[in-house]
């Protein structure tokens, strides 16, 4: 049922007593600078959603999207191509486990993992007064993937043996969950990360423990899954795949709605804002691992760059994006800059509006008639401070495949790191007419 003809509506009622809950529940491990859960619930109603249609994320990252669609009611669909992410977001929107037997276990798990450390001399708290046997590390291919002191020798040792005994004691119930609060802890408590615009290294934390942090991040999933909103029984999936084939996984006119937020064309690269967590779980295991992460990804930095992309030739005929890509390269060659990585910037600004053509092409497959759009994105500056106007350029985009442009709200704005110029935060609105 599209959104036009939708019967069955949310009541001021349920939205507020959700909105209340908005700080707690299910607010686990979110991405820095993800969009606020109240956007989603701003255009579900906007949009006039309700239990009858179905919503889609096609960059659904770790899961905001999906988990306001749930306390809601309404059915969802995501689709990540990180793996790490898509663990977090499959794992946020399983309400099923028992918080008091998710409590239990992982307390038995704790049992044994501090008995373990004690015997290696790395108790989970110490003052280094006892003379541990050989530290564990990770494979030289894996710890070679991480920023040079991401986590320090003994928490990473405590965290290895905890990473064990969470499988060698797995309950299929709570496995899941337990690992989730794992990534939590190791990029909030255990590890030396710090995030501003970029993921970086902070001041490291030689005696971490982990045991205690792992156990409270759990605590704090069954308090949220106590709260968790009914009915349980909502549809809420989560696809491992490339938002650029979005038909490949979501059925033909299924979708009444997307909201989501996308990349954005910039130096950042998003692999990193997960690798300490994904390396340590198992996701990415060496270099052949990443790169088969970053060819899933919509080409946004020019880290993620390969030989034989051919994402730009979407946007060959764009006038508006070549002109972009051109000022790119003369003011490099104005400033004569001769690096790599800047000589690509032109190359990745056409790949990445060229890869959203091609996202927005295959995703109307997907739409119902009247389907409705809600993409996050935000102004640019990286590539030698010419200004990319993401939200106008993927709304020209989408007029030419089709799609009826709505506006373009001011979400918020933000200071450029290197220019110090407020940069805009919109959210670029659409409709699929269904031609």
């Amino acid at each position: 049922m599209t959104p036009s003809t939708s019967t069955r509506k949310l009541t001021n009622g349920q939205a507020n007593r959700i909105m209340d809950r908005d700080q707690s529940v299910h607010n686990w491990y979110r991405f820095v600078l993800s969009f606020p859960p109240h956007l989603v619930r701003d255009y579900l109603g906007r949009f006039g959603i309700s239990h009858q249609d179905r919503v889609l994320d096609p960059f659904c990252g770790t899961g905001t999207t999906l988990v306001e669609c749930r306390k809601l009611g309404v059915p969802s669909i995501g689709i990540e191509a990180n793996p790490m992410a898509h663990f977090a977001s499959r794992v946020k929107v399983d309400w099923s486990p028992s918080p008091e037997g998710l409590v239990q276990h992982a307390r038995e798990v704790a049992t044994l993992a501090a008995t373990q450390l004690e015997a290696d001399g790395v108790g989970d708290v110490s003052i280094f007064e006892d003379k541990p046997r050989a530290l564990r590390a990770l494979p030289v291919e894996s710890e070679a993937l991480l920023l040079k002191g991401s986590i320090s020798p003994r928490p990473l040792h405590r965290t290895l043996v905890l990473f064990d005994v969470i499988r060698q004691l797995a309950d299929e119930r709570y496995r899941d969950h337990e690992l989730l609060a794992l990534a939590h802890a190791l990029v909030g408590s255990i590890g030396n990360l710090h995030f501003g615009p970029e993921v970086g290294v902070g001041r490291p934390k030689p005696d971490a423990p982990a045991i205690l942090p792992w156990l409270e991040q759990v605590k704090r999933m069954a308090r949220d899954l106590t709260e968790a909103a009914e009915p349980r029984a909502t549809e809420a999936e989560v696809v491992l795949a490339d938002a650029r084939r979005p038909s490949e996984h979501v059925g033909p006119q299924s979708v009444s709605a997307v909201i989501t937020s996308p990349p954005y064309p910039n130096e950042k690269d998003y692999t990193r804002t997960t690798r300490l967590e994904s390396v340590i779980l198992g996701f990415i295991r060496d270099k052949s691992d990443l790169r088969a992460l970053k060819r899933g990804l919509i080409r946004s930095n020019t880290r993620g760059v390969y030989k034989g992309d051919v994402d730009g030739a979407w946007v060959q005929t764009n006038r508006t994006v070549q002109r972009l890509a051109e000022d790119i390269e003369k003011r490099r060659l104005e400033l004569g800059k001769t690096s790599g990585f800047e000589r690509m910037y032109p190359t990745v600004t056409k790949l990445y509006f060229g890869g959203m053509a091609r996202h927005f092409a295959g995703l109307r497959e997907c739409l119902a008639p009247g389907a409705h759009l809600a993409y996050v994105v935000g102004d640019q500056a990286s590539y030698l401070r010419v200004l990319i106007r993401t939200g106008q350029l993927l709304a020209d985009i989408a007029e030419s495949l089709g799609y009826e442009v709505l506006g373009l709200d001011l979400f918020r704005t933000r200071l450029a790191t290197a220019t110090k110029e407020q940069l805009r935060e919109e959210v670029l609105v659409l409709r699929w007419p269904g031609n």
